[in-house]
């Protein structure tokens, strides 16, 4: 019984983040999600309060996305710097592939619309950021002049800054050009020797999800010199 309803709120969740996506919080009505997941407003009520919780409930699975991200594709066993970049790159598709990140990003834009307390964005992001360059230049990946923590925040400001650009021209469908861009203008100024970037860039995106080794696990990449 537990099972089938962890399932029912699964797949009413994702339901809900996709029209909460395409058409906004005001937009959509619990009547809309009963139609389009078919299930009754009575049921979608068992498991959340309202509307407003519904919208809560979304935009913390889509919080709940970046954990096991964040572990999966910056190991301690692969060089922080290109970890960077590859979380930068799942971050990117996920945003433009998966309904509950979409949804949960409309969503938190539209916060003040919602009768209920959101998480905090991109803070978390930061101090990823941030750990991820103290371990670069504790790897000597790291141009002497660059301070890590602000390093951190442009890098955020700057990712999710394209990101809305992205959004807004092409529906995110130039992500991965437009952060491949965005790369190419960053590591130079990172990296202690300008001319690694091409490389550090490659091997990064060799190995992210969907990259010239699709799932290749991060021994793979380090391996792979």
């Amino acid at each position: 019984m537990q099972t089938r309803a962890g399932t029912t709120r699964q797949s009413l969740l994702e339901t809900a983040a996709r029209l909460f996506h395409e058409r906004g919080f005001a937009g959509t009505s619990i009547s809309d999600i009963g139609n389009a997941s078919g299930l009754t407003s009575g049921a979608i009520y068992f498991h959340f309060s309202n509307k407003d919780a519904l919208a809560r409930a979304v935009v913390e699975a889509h919080f709940a996305t970046w954990p096991e991200l964040i572990e999966r594709q910056s190991p301690a066993d692969a060089p922080a710097l290109e970890g960077l970049v590859r979380l930068s790159f799942a971050v990117a598709r996920a945003y433009r592939d998966d309904p509950v990140v979409r949804g949960g990003a409309r969503l938190w834009g539209e916060r003040y619309a919602i009768d209920a307390i959101l998480p905090a964005p991109f803070v978390g992001w930061i101090a990823t950021a941030r750990t991820l360059l103290d371990r670069a230049r504790e790897e000597g990946d790291l141009a002497d002049r660059v301070d890590p923590a602000a390093a951190a925040r442009s890098i955020i400001h700057a990712f999710f800054g394209m990101h809305t650009v992205s959004d807004a021209l092409s529906g995110r469908a130039d992500i991965e050009d437009d952060l491949t861009d965005l790369w190419r203008l960053l590591l130079p100024a990172l990296l202690p020797d300008p001319g690694r970037a091409e490389d550090t860039l490659a091997r990064a995106v060799a190995c992210a999800p969907g990259g010239a080794d699709g799932e290749a696990g991060p021994r793979v990449c380090v391996d792979a010199e």
